[in-house]
């Protein structure tokens, strides 16, 4: 039976609600991205009482409720890569930062520690310039997951292993916490910097840097979203 740009599955499962969407198969990543394509695994992932609402009205009440809830199930690991390798900076890349705390949770806490923070673990966003990375896990895992980032020791690309640290800053419950720590933590290291120029030149580069931040640092105040009240900080 076809919704418009939908279609409902056609199958015999039990496990869920009966009014799950199609998944359907391409070959071009582009195609995957689309909108439509997007929100049929987490209408899927709904569950039944919530699908089978009496009502529209009831239905955004409840489907409020499981949102809000989803999302204080995830926690944000805020990380910054430290090396004296010039090198290192070309392996700061997902694959390579990914496979690195693997590996590190693996050694500490094990295949079950490893399998525990696997479960919706994923490196949101890096710069490789300034070596800022941002890690996801789910909150019942983030503890084991911090533990074992100190005991990263290299990045490996291209059969190549170049020393470095993970340096934890900050462990947050949106995005949005983490962004605004990171504005003040990256607003600190200038104010540092600036103590310690020689030459007026320097000092004029580094005024620059820091209104620039600020002004970041208003407009990310200015938002809508809610700070989450499990914030955390090193």
């Amino acid at each position: 039976m076809g919704f418009g740009v939908f279609s409902q599955a056609t199958n015999d499962r039990t496990r869920g609600h009966s009014l799950k969407l199609r998944q359907a198969r391409f070959k071009l990543d582009i195609r995957k991205n689309f909108f439509p394509e997007r929100v049929i695994e987490h209408w899927n992932g709904l569950p039944r009482e919530l699908v089978e609402s009496s009502s529209l009205k009831v239905f955004k009440l409840k489907l409020e409720v499981a949102l809000s809830a989803l999302v204080r199930l995830s926690r944000y690991v805020l990380c910054e890569v430290l090396s004296d390798d010039p090198r290192c900076r070309q392996c700061i890349e997902d694959r390579a930062v990914g496979l690195a705390v693997r590996d590190a949770i693996g050694r500490v806490h094990g295949d079950y520690g490893l399998a525990c923070c696997s479960i919706s673990f994923t490196v949101k966003y890096l710069n490789a310039y300034t070596g800022t990375v941002l890690l996801r896990c789910r909150k019942d895992s983030y503890r084991l997951l911090c533990s074992a980032l100190p005991f990263v020791r290299y990045l490996e690309s291209r059969a190549q292993r170049y020393p470095c640290a993970l340096n934890t800053l900050h462990v947050g419950g949106t995005i949005r916490t983490c962004q605004k720590f990171l504005i003040q933590y990256n607003r600190r290291q200038l104010l540092m910097l600036l103590q310690n120029c020689t030459n007026e030149e320097e000092r004029q580069c580094i005024r620059k840097s820091l209104l620039s931040c600020s002004l970041t640092e208003e407009q990310s105040q200015s938002g809508d979203e809610e700070d989450d009240d499990g914030t955390e900080t090193d």
